[in-house]
């Protein structure tokens, strides 16, 4: 069995821990949503307008089907840490071979039931009218590399666990990178359209793919594991499972979010409406990438000391990061409002699309201080393996209060009823988190034991 070293979690100061968790976690996310942001804006001047509502058609899909590894790495992770704080070597070694099997069943599974469907799904996440068609050529081919992509998902989460996440960032940044390129070639320099900007994407979740295989086999990795590991270890995927259905959950309702946002404004504002969608969840996925990094960098910190019973330290942990990702999230709050004309601008020429995006993007991005505390709490229960409020708080803010609020509220102002629907349930869900947040920390993390 291999050593496994992982003991600077338990033992380093946790400020600096943080920063070295958290920066390339962050520098990964900027990277890969500078990467979407790149894609789009090449996508909207290289092919044009409609080309990025069909993106973004197909996003909650292959998203959702990616989703599966990001699940299962992050619910297989959570015992990693554990493990490994425990020094239950093992069972590390057990989870991660279940998590590689379980990973592959699920998603060529889905993948098979989602090309058999295509003709009923695009239209139902909002692939109409002239979208349809590009948007099913951009998703019969993206959705071969999803697979692929899960497969990079869960390996990212796990190298996490092992404490490794300059790695981990690496794994970010190659397939970014490619598509990049990829898109230039094929896009610009072959005329190859939307299919062009297909074959760019699923390439780059093999490139991913291809550097998760060799961390893992290189003496980088210390989780060496044979076929044995392979084998269901039930209660190991029932663990698996429980956590690891949070974030697929999460991910089920980001999915079902942009199927309600895409119907919802293409009925509202046609075509443009949708793009308008595109463009702002483009920028949510690129500006709160510190704040999303320190939300990586806290999971295996919290994870691998509540395992040790360092339960000081977990409290530390959650304190700081709720500090550092409040500061992050002012400052992008500040450049949003600021700056978000000159933003839009970068994607279009469109005049409709450039008068309606930026009022929409402040309103979407107006509780953006906050929602560190809601983020890093939903994380903190699922770290320590406490499932059910980890799924509760981790629906709250989209499911719970997001969903009903769209469909509400549109009823009585419009479109603008949809944008007021997002600050509204960030405040909602922040305020949730925080009392049964600061609940827990009262009740289970005042011991100390180790």
């Amino acid at each position: 069995m291999a050593k496994i070293d992982s003991a600077a979690l338990g033992n380093r100061p946790i400020s600096k821990l943080l920063i070295q968790q958290a920066a390339p976690a962050s520098v990964g996310i900027l990277v890969m949503s500078l990467n979407i942001l790149i894609d789009t804006i090449f996508v909207g001047n290289w092919i044009g307008p409609i080309a990025i509502a069909a993106i973004n058609v197909v996003l909650p899909v292959s998203f959702f089907i990616a989703a599966l590894g990001m699940s299962i790495g992050i619910g297989g992770s959570s015992i990693i840490s554990r493990a490994l704080g425990a020094e239950q070597q093992e069972k590390a070694l057990k989870t991660f071979g279940n998590q590689i099997t379980l990973t592959l069943l699920l998603t060529i599974t889905m993948v098979v039931v989602g090309l058999v469907y295509i003709n009923e799904l695009i239209p139902a996440f909002g692939g109409k009218g002239e979208i349809f068609e590009p948007a099913k050529v951009y998703y019969r081919v993206v959705l071969y590399g999803v697979p692929f992509l899960a497969l990079c998902m869960m390996g990212n989460a796990v190298i996490r666990a092992e404490g490794k996440p300059k790695f981990a960032m690496a794994a970010m940044i190659i397939p970014s990178v490619g598509n990049l390129i990829l898109d230039y070639i094929l896009i610009y320099r072959l005329d190859m359209g939307m299919l062009g900007a297909a074959w760019a994407t699923t390439a780059s979740y093999l490139f991913c793919l291809g550097y998760v295989a060799w961390f893992f086999l290189s003496k980088n990795s210390e989780l060496k594991i044979n076929w044995p590991h392979f084998g269901f270890d039930w209660p190991i995927l029932k663990e698996i499972s429980s956590l690891g259905f949070v974030t697929l959950a999460r991910q089920a309702v980001v999915s079902i979010t942009y199927l309600l946002m895409n119907n919802i404004l293409f009925d509202l504002g046609g075509e443009d409406s949708v793009t308008v969608y595109a463009i702002i969840g483009r920028m949510l996925m690129l500006a709160l990438f510190p704040v999303l990094g320190v939300t990586q960098g806290f999971l295996p910190i919290a994870g691998f000391n509540y395992g040790a019973k360092k339960y000081a330290r977990v409290r530390k942990s959650i304190n700081t990061a709720i500090l550092y990702a409040v500061v992050l999230g002012l400052l992008v709050f500040t450049g949003i409002m600021i700056f978000a004309e000159e933003i839009v601008e970068i994607f279009t020429d469109n005049a409709t699309i450039i008068a309606e995006t930026p009022d929409a993007m402040r309103w979407v991005f107006a509780a953006t201080p906050i929602i560190a505390l809601q983020l890093i709490g939903a994380a903190y229960f699922q770290a320590v393996g406490k499932a059910v409020p980890a799924f509760l708080l981790t629906l709250s803010r989209q499911g719970f209060f997001f969903i009903p609020l769209v469909l509400i509220l549109p009823r009585f102002y419009g479109e603008i009823g949809v944008w007021i629907s997002f600050p509204i349930a960030d405040v909602l869900a922040t305020l949730v988190t925080g009392y049964f947040l600061n609940r827990e920390i009262r009740k289970s993390l005042r011991t100390e034991t180790a």
